[in-house]
């Protein structure tokens, strides 16, 4: 098949959870024997040379710079609340796309475009081809209605409650319109009951997978981090972060005081205000090379209350032989068993008392991640993983 690949995001580097998904799905496609041209939105800091590894398998890799701004947010906002388009879906539509995309279809007679995330569902709804395919990262809606949720003033409650209920509306018209609707977690594909009852076409359940032969266990003396890894721009992320420094962290401090609480990822220490550097707690923002920090790692926090999808932080943990410690919502959509692969807290006091567990009981740490090392490799290998991808392109 000649298979259009539409992309809101440059699949490379490997460094988050929507890049890891389209990343092996494109290669999964390529190696299948599909020919995939790959269009997809590029930001600042993108490298030409992710662009020129993606030619490796795919035939034709073409980008178009996706411009924001906090005054483009602030207008796309406004207009969002008087009309029925979301505002995460209104956001990213860009006219430098659609001429794009009219280029790169009127040279090719395609027999299939695939939408990577809903963002980019608008984009393929557009293109004059026998198959549609989109590949639900997430049941987006979830994301603004459990945020609103955790919400303490009432118009930021009521303003993500409308983009909830925007977004549901939006995702129930795509997953009806669309020919193929791939999902990542069951929790998600549930979240729209009347999807195998009115459905277009097949439905599948694929999680996010990753590749264990290149996230080997990491060899670790004496560690002493408690580790968060995830960028601070992403919401979820933010508000979990939060909640572990205000709520658990002071708990775990006063138990363990050589630990160091250290946050990763993208959002910069200013996500945290005064609370960075003190307390035994850093922000250290987008770090390239791990290594250093991984094998000072004792134990991997996924202290979420808000998103949707899979966490693909906890296939990266249990890959490098890390013991977990998460909320019910933070391993939503993980083929896991609380208390063998990973421990499994909601409340503060209980979030802190296993991360302590953990921290002290080094036999258990060594039972987690033997157990989560062994659950990636036989569950969440994109080898054996996305061969069920076959059945949506066949």
């Amino acid at each position: 098949m000649k298979i259009l690949f539409l992309s809101q995001l440059l699949p490379l580097p490997l460094d988050a959870g929507p890049k890891i998904r389209a990343y092996y799905v494109l290669r999964h496609l390529a190696e299948a024997g599909h020919e995939v041209t790959l269009l997809c939105f590029v930001r600042p800091g993108d490298r030409e040379s992710d662009v020129r590894e993606l030619g490796r398998f795919c035939s034709t890799v073409e980008t178009v710079t996706l411009s924001r701004s906090r005054l483009k947010d602030v207008r796309d906002g406004l207009l969002s609340l008087v009309s029925a388009t979301p505002f995460l879906i209104r956001r990213d539509r860009s006219a430098a796309m659609d001429r794009r995309l009219e280029q790169v279809a009127g040279r090719t007679s395609f027999d299939a475009v695939h939408a990577d995330q809903l963002w980019m569902a608008p984009y393929a709804l557009s293109c004059r081809v026998p198959l549609k395919v989109l590949d639900q990262h997430n049941a987006v809606f979830k994301v603004p209605q459990r945020l609103a949720a955790q919400q303490r003033n009432p118009v930021v409650g009521a303003v993500l409650r409308g983009e909830a209920t925007k977004l549901a509306s939006f995702e129930r018209s795509a997953v009806a319109t669309f020919d193929r609707v791939v999902w990542v977690s069951e929790d998600d594909r549930r979240a729209f009951p009347s999807a195998d009852r009115n459905r277009k076409g097949l439905h599948e359940t694929i999680p996010i997978a990753i590749d264990p032969s290149e996230r080997l266990p990491v060899e670790r003396s004496r560690p002493f981090r408690v580790t968060f890894l995830g960028g601070l721009h992403w919401p979820p992320n933010a508000e979990g972060v939060r909640w572990f420094a205000e709520r658990v962290w002071p708990k775990v401090a006063a138990a363990k005081p050589d630990a160091l609480f250290t946050v990763i990822g993208k959002g910069g220490p200013g996500q945290l205000g005064s609370r960075n550097g003190r307390g035994g707690m850093t922000v250290v923002g987008y770090v390239a090379d791990l290594e250093r920090y991984l094998a000072e790692t004792a134990a991997f926090i996924v202290p979420l209350h808000t998103g949707a999808g899979m966490r693909v932080k906890i296939l990266d943990a249990w890959s490098w032989a890390m013991p977990v410690v998460s909320t019910t919502v933070g391993a939503e959509g993980i083929r896991a068993t609380a208390g063998e692969d990973l421990l499994v807290a909601d409340t503060a006091d209980a979030f802190a008392d296993a991360l302590i567990r953990v921290l002290e009981d080094q036999a258990l740490a060594r039972r987690l991640s033997r157990a989560g090392r062994s659950t990636v490799e036989a569950l969440y290998d994109w080898r054996k993983v996305y061969r069920a991808w076959d059945r949506v392109y066949q």
